[in-house]
């Protein structure tokens, strides 16, 4: 016999808070294993694709393997160098860019930048700020990224354990499928097939339009000539997942660099403020309707609060479980939703039916 729905509701409520304080205790413990699992599921499409064309599973795992392995060698001397070096010029070049900022706005503006004024003060202070303080800052951003994200854990243990979950996933798949309660399993699997698609549509999708867009913007960034195009690019590219957070971050970025190199050459400016309208068109459509799609259902502004949350909760962990549980969260009160619709408390109490006369 069943369990009361109030039983079962306390059981799955126990392991939802277990799985909770799990991930806020052993949060920075559980990343390596996050991020391989998340590597893992990104790529078994990949591995079950080779499987059909003949593959056993071991050779297609390795294949793939070896495939990122060499993709990560080519980014590891051709790409990230190059990011680091820009980055770090960027930072270094700060100090003197407010500078050059109190002194334009003293050149055309000398009302404002009067000693009584409250936007020199505003520009003397962050100046002194990144020119007092931007090495240590550098160094704490430096050292907090090592913390939660040391070479160790990206260069060994990541694809260690994504290899082997690559490797048994349709066997955990498998084995997890039967230990579903009986009575609610072909529910679960319906929630779960719907789950999954709508993370295979966003994360895949959202995943190559950053790629696409990153490269494009760096590129586009680079060959106008704008200083340290290569990166800001890439954080555009990166923020893309974010729905317009990164064409403004980065195009904010790049106007203001442009300005100060470009400043009386309007038409390079021009061009620096095209490439971000043109990416925004690309993505919005084409590249965002074909790759990512329509029936995602991660409204732009779940996704943000989903990442505030669990970033707040449990931290860079958080942030990498929010976009996968915000899906589920997501899938499952439309699920609600739909049950409640076909329940008494939306319907109301069905009518009575009349009596047939005749009938005691």
């Amino acid at each position: 016999m069943a369990l009361p729905a109030n039983q079962q509701l306390k059981i799955w409520g126990i392991v939802i808070l277990v799985f909770a304080v799990t991930l806020w205790l052993l949060g920075n413990v559980m990343m390596p294993f996050i991020l391989g699992g998340a590597v893992a599921y990104l790529l078994d499409p990949m591995a079950d694709w080779l499987e059909r064309h003949g593959f056993s599973r071991v050779l297609a795992t390795v294949t793939i393997t070896l495939f990122g392995l060499l993709i990560f060698i080519v980014l590891m001397v051709a790409v990230i160098p190059a990011l680091v070096r820009e980055a770090a010029d960027l930072i270094d070049a700060l100090p003197e860019m407010f500078q050059n900022l109190q002194a334009f706005v003293n050149d055309r503006f000398p009302d404002l930048m009067d000693e009584t004024s409250t936007v020199r003060r505003s520009i003397t202070r962050f100046g002194t700020m990144f020119a007092d303080k931007g090495a240590e800052l550098v160094e704490g951003v430096v050292t907090s990224a090592l913390s939660l994200l040391n070479i160790f854990i990206l260069i060994i243990i990541v694809p260690v354990v994504a290899f082997y979950l690559l490797l048994d996933w349709d066997r955990m798949v498998a084995n997890i499928d039967d230990l579903l309660p009986r009575e609610h399993a072909p529910t679960i699997r319906r929630l779960a097939a719907q789950i999954d698609r709508t993370l295979s549509s966003f994360i895949r999708g959202q995943g190559l339009v950053m790629l696409i867009l990153g490269i494009f913007y760096a590129a586009a960034l680079t060959v106008v000539g704008l200083q340290f195009g290569l990166v800001v690019g890439a954080i555009a590219g990166f923020l893309t997942f974010i729905p317009y957070v990164g064409a403004v971050v980065g195009g904010v970025m790049a106007i203001g660099l442009a300005l100060f190199q470009f400043w009386g050459e309007w038409w390079w400016i021009a061009a620096v403020a095209g490439i971000f309208f043109l990416g925004q068109f690309v993505e919005g459509n084409i590249l965002t309707p074909n790759l990512v799609g329509s029936s995602v259902g991660l409204h732009p502004v779940w996704l943000l609060l989903a990442l505030s949350v669990f970033g707040a909760l449990f931290g860079f962990v958080g942030m990498l479980v929010a976009v996968p549980v915000s899906a589920a969260l997501g899938v499952l009160a439309r699920f609600g939703v739909e049950q409640y619709k076909q329940g008494p408390l939306y319907r109301g109490p069905e009518p009575e039916q009349p009596e047939t006369p005749g009938q005691d």
